[in-house]
Parts: C-alpha cells; structure tokens; sequence
C-alpha cells in the first residue's frame, strides 16, 4: 500500500474517532456495538370490560361515582416480562397533564380487578396514594389515558414515589406498552 493510501486511511479514521465520535465498520463490513438499545418498543393490547378504547368512562369509576378504578386486562405482554406499571393521566387538565393514578410492581400475569390495589402505589397529582377517578371541570369532556408498560425487572421504590421517581426508575427496563383510551365529560 503506498505512501498516500495509508495517510488517507488513518485521516478517514481520525475523522470517524475524533469529529463523529464513532467507530468505523470493520474489514468484515459488520458495524461495531455500541451497546445502544433499539428504541422501537413492542406494543401489547389493554382493555377494559366496563368501556371501549376512545368510549365513555362509567360514572362509577369517576369521582361522580364511586371513584374506584375500572377493571383493566391485558394481552400479549412479553414473556420475559418481570412487572408492570400502570400509569393513568389527563393530558387536557387546564393546568397540564394531571396524573390520577400510578402503580408498580404489578403481576404481569394478571389483570387488574375493579376497586383494587394491583401493586404498589404512588402519589398522584391530587396529592393522595391512590387511584383519584376522572374528575373534569363542568362542560367538558377530557381524555383518560391508561398506560401499561412491561419492565425487565421488579422496581426497588417506595411505595408513594411521585411519577419523576417513577420513571426514573422505569428508565432503561422496558419491554413493551399499551394505553387504553377512555374519555370523561361533565
């Protein structure tokens, strides 16, 4: 190899190192690993028997009602699944999203059942340990997301963590989410 061809081959190297900050492809053309996950999420079904996705939420599970949580059930939730999280939010609050209910360490071979405590609860944005029900001002109707997430592990967090410690801890160990839509108006 002349002179030249080298030269060119350690500046092309050097450029890759230096200003783009990653390797080079080998000769066998294969790209190094860099350790990076693949960031498409596999997606799983969540469903309720008491509404369908992007329907009305029974009075019951609002604080109208009775203010207990609806049953939810899930399907096709990776094997390897150790927990799951379960948040639920408001993106239409006036104030921003409004979270009214967050859950860990649930059973991934289980549903959740009505009125019932699936894991371990944090605070919510009313304040309180619990489920909190959909709950908009007068004359509108807002959405209530349901998000499920399959972790990798069980988390090691107390129970009443607020959402940041939350997915703090969620960062990096999940699997696969699903979300059931249900929608709420006075």
């Amino acid at each position: 190899m002349g002179l030249n061809k080298i030269n060119m081959s350690i500046t092309l190297l050097l450029f890759c190192i230096i200003f783009l900050g990653i390797g080079c492809t080998g000769q066998d053309g294969n790209e190094p690993d860099n350790g990076a996950e693949d960031s498409q999420i596999a997606q799983f079904d969540v469903s309720s028997s008491a509404f369908e996705n992007n329907e009305t939420i029974p009075v019951v599970y609002t604080c109208d009602g009775e203010n207990i949580n609806p049953p939810l059930q899930f399907s096709g939730i990776p094997d390897d699944a150790d927990s799951l999280v379960l948040i639920v939010e408001d993106p239409d609050a006036p104030g921003g999203v409004f979270t009214h209910w967050i859950v860990w360490n649930i059973n991934p071979e289980s549903n959740i059942m009505k009125d019932s405590v699936p894991g371990i609860e944090g605070e919510n944005s009313f304040g309180e340990v619990s489920y909190g029900g959909p709950c908009p001002p007068s004359d509108t109707t807002h959405r209530y997301i349901f998000r499920v997430y399959a972790l990798d592990t069980e988390l090691n967090l107390d129970g009443g963590a607020n959402r940041q410690n939350l997915e703090n801890a969620m960062d990096g160990h999940i699997l696969a989410e699903g979300e059931l839509i249900g929608l709420y108006g006075r």
